[in-house]
């Protein structure tokens, strides 16, 4: 008998093993990979594969492709959405270098490029670098069931194909990356696969590849419309953001679990807020109003009154610099925000320029100040969900005349000049990659007692 039954397994066990093998060749990717933060000395790498497996990339310097260098291998989890954190940390300042993804041993083959880049090393040995950044908010994908009735939301998004054809150095999402349904908000399992829903759009996956990404979040990525600090499971919300990008470390420890956190490129720094952790409920009716919240204002003010950056980038899910006290514009918390701008402007912070989003249309807002450069709100959206109602009926003083668009739309900033003449010109595009208006702001525009000069 016992010889019967080992002569049984013998046969056996080469089959299920044969079976095993072929399960785990068989997991693939689900979605990217992505390019996250990227150093002079490590490039933050993401991807996320259909099933528990072995992820790891191969990378190689374009200029000498024969030497190859390798991430540490990470095992997904099906706990963390089959999410892969790698980083790339063999690297030289101002390199290009092409990489593969490879899942249980094997390379999965893309049908585009992959490739990232590494700031260059500039400071004290020459001109700041030329770069582009890409800009873009509310982003919408379609799945039949989670879609309100009648909404056309996601009807398109072939926008990213726009996107990826300007091969930007890097790409800033001002929030809304994703929105998560009614379906979605109070599980793990629901927020995840909102996220994964996303970000597995296959047109998206080109830009995703080639393309250093950052995000900030707004209300729809972070919970419910308008959602506020009283959201119950905000910190799992945190968790999936964490999850599906690649950021500069994990915010600021002093901040708790808000999202803000600093990058750099060349000259310019991008100080990233949250306006949803700290953020009172929009009809509270007692108790403080707080906004960004005073830890987080501290905080920016100190970070900003230590950059050296000839431009001062700030990244904010709304609008700061519209004085239109209506939605969920800066303006709805005067008293905040009044003490945000008197800080900036007392501080003698000079090159200080905010992005925003959350508006479904696209506007340049000028606030000008009396013996002082004007502060400029850029706000760009949607990338794919709806339009707002006509935003020309709304009274933005501040908007800045032929600026506005009320169509899907992209942007870019292209940094460029010599260091003692920089500008950045800011581009809008629409959904073909067609430019629909320009600015050139020189940074010597932006400089402390640079008095508003008319239009």
């Amino acid at each position: 008998m016992l010889t019967r039954t080992l002569l049984a397994l013998s046969l056996v066990a080469p089959a299920l093993l044969s079976a095993q093998a072929g399960r785990a060749t068989a997991v693939t990717l689900q979605s990217g990979p992505m390019v996250g933060a990227s150093e002079m000395r490590e490039v933050k790498l993401w991807a996320q594969t259909t099933a528990a497996a072995r992820v790891r990339i191969v990378y190689w310097d374009s200029a000498t492709p024969g030497v190859r260098r390798t991430t540490a291998e990470v095992v997904t989890r099906r706990d963390s959405a089959y999410v892969a954190h790698l980083v790339a940390d063999q690297v030289e300042p101002g390199r290009i270098y092409g990489y593969a993804v490879q899942v249980n041993g094997r390379t999965v083959p893309r049908p585009y490029p992959l490739k990232f880049r590494t700031p260059p090393n500039w400071i004290y040995r020459g001109d700041p670098p030329n770069f582009t950044l890409l800009l873009g908010s509310c982003f919408y994908v379609r799945e039949a069931g989670t879609d309100r009735s009648n909404s056309t939301y996601g009807d398109t998004t072939g926008i990213v194909t726009a996107m990826a054809a300007r091969h930007a150095e890097a790409m800033l999402w001002l929030g809304d990356n994703t929105y998560l349904r009614e379906v979605d908000w109070n599980s793990w399992t629901g927020i995840t696969r909102r996220w994964t829903h996303t970000r597995s759009l296959p047109a998206l996956q080109p830009l995703l590849g080639a393309t250093a990404h950052y995000a900030i979040w707004d209300d729809h990525d972070f919970g419910p419309n308008d959602s506020d600090r009283g959201v119950w499971n905000k910190a799992m919300t945190r968790a999936g953001f964490g999850l599906f990008w690649a950021n500069p470390g994990e915010g600021i420890p002093e901040l708790g679990g808000a999202i803000t956190t600093q990058f750099s490129w060349g000259d310019v720094d991008v100080f990233m807020l949250d306006d949803r952790w700290f953020r009172a409920p929009n009809r509270r009716k007692t108790g403080s109003r707080p906004y960004f919240g005073d830890a987080q204002i501290q905080w920016f003010i100190d970070a900003l009154a230590s950059s050296r950056a000839t431009f001062k980038l700030v990244a904010v899910g709304g609008q700061v610099l519209n004085p239109a006290a209506l939605w969920e514009n800066y303006a709805t918390y005067p008293e905040e925000r009044q003490r945000f701008l008197d800080l900036i402007a007392a501080e003698k912070i000079p090159g200080v320029i905010f992005l925003s989003g959350d508006r479904h249309h696209t506007e340049l807002t000028r606030l000008d100040r009396s013996g002082l450069y004007p502060l400029y709100d850029l706000t760009i959206s949607p990338l794919s969900a709806g339009m707002s109602p006509p935003a020309s009926y709304e009274v933005n003083s501040g908007r800045v005349e032929g600026t506005l668009v009320n169509a899907l739309n992209f942007g870019a900033l292209e940094f460029s000049g010599p260091r003692a003449a920089r500008v950045m010109t800011i581009r809008v595009f629409d959904t073909n990659g067609k430019e629909l208006w320009n600015r050139a702001i020189r940074a010597a525009e932006l400089q402390q007692g640079t008095a508003a000069a008319p239009e």
